[in-house]
């Protein structure tokens, strides 16, 4: 926790079952924050084209993408052009296992390895959505797995740092973002990553302007809400094993110093399971962090 690690390299780690096999893209344009995807109801077409010509990506997986899409801005999971952009500029079939990219925008959670999964987009969008990330500001993501809400983040600002508490699956999802960065996705620069166990957060890069928690604990975590700022905002999945509710958790600090700490509930009440906020003691995960 006392340095950046950016687990550098180890593409050797990329075993035949373990990373998406979809058609790799040389990426024509690099992206920018003003990219502008088309993201009409009726842009099908003209998103595809976009996509190969700009992006060099597989027609099926955009097509795909663009379904996924229009579901998630009738259900509200995505509310603006930004995360519009984010969801349509991100290519979730490179985060998938192979034997799972028929369903990589499947509105399901799915296996990566580990007893972990990569979560549905619905809950990506609406989770990312809730934080609002800027251009510019200090995102902490809890919670590497795949690599893919690191990944959206990175299409919202340019400091995304994230902890993953599975060594293997740490070192895989590092080289992952290596590979894609040589093949010209050059935003998944902006993502620093270590594995470390995440309940205690990233000191050293705080504080956070927003913090994204993609593990179920049963309370809050304080090292945490040290290392989000003043006026910063959190969405974290609490309760019970198995029976989470996803909170938006907003710090803030009054005039006379006092800091208040409010939450809401982004599903209104409904549940949502999570895999379980792991522990290590010493280098191995030994149950997890509920009180």
């Amino acid at each position: 926790m006392r340095r950046r690690d950016f687990l550098t390299g180890a593409a050797g780690l990329l075993g035949a079952a373990t990373t998406s096999f979809a058609a790799r893209a040389n990426v024509p344009t690099p992206f920018t924050f003003d990219m502008a995807p088309p993201m009409g109801a009726g842009d099908e077409a003209k998103f595809i084209e976009w996509g190969v010509k700009t992006r060099g990506e597989d027609p099926k997986f955009l097509t795909e993408r663009f379904g996924r899409y229009l579901a998630m801005v009738r259900n509200e999971d995505i509310v603006d052009e930004r995360h519009k952009r984010a969801f349509l500029c991100t290519p979730r079939e490179k985060f998938v296992l192979k034997q799972n990219l028929g369903r990589a925008y499947d509105h399901a959670f799915l296996d990566i390895g580990w007893g972990v999964t990569i979560s549905g987009p619905h809950i990506v969008g609406r989770m990312t959505s809730t934080i609002n990330p800027q251009k510019g500001e200090k995102v902490l993501e809890v919670g590497t797995g795949s690599g893919y809400q690191s990944a959206y983040l990175s299409h919202l600002t340019d400091q995304v740092f994230t902890i993953e508490i599975i060594k293997p699956l740490a070192e895989r999802t590092r080289a992952t973002y290596d590979d894609l960065i040589k093949d010209g996705y050059s935003e998944f620069k902006a993502i620093g990553s270590k594995n470390a166990d995440g309940y205690y957060g990233w000191e050293e890069h705080g504080p956070f302007d927003k913090i994204i928690v993609t593990c179920g604990i049963d309370h809050v975590p304080p090292p945490l809400l040290q290392q989000l700022k003043d006026g910063g905002t959190m969405v974290i999945p609490v309760g019970p094993p198995g029976a989470q509710r996803v909170l938006k958790v907003v710090k803030t600090k009054g005039a006379d110093g006092q800091v208040t700490v409010a939450r809401s509930d982004i599903y209104n009440g409904r549940i949502v399971p999570f895999v379980p906020f792991t522990k290590l003691e010493g280098d191995v995960i030994k149950g997890t962090h509920n009180n």
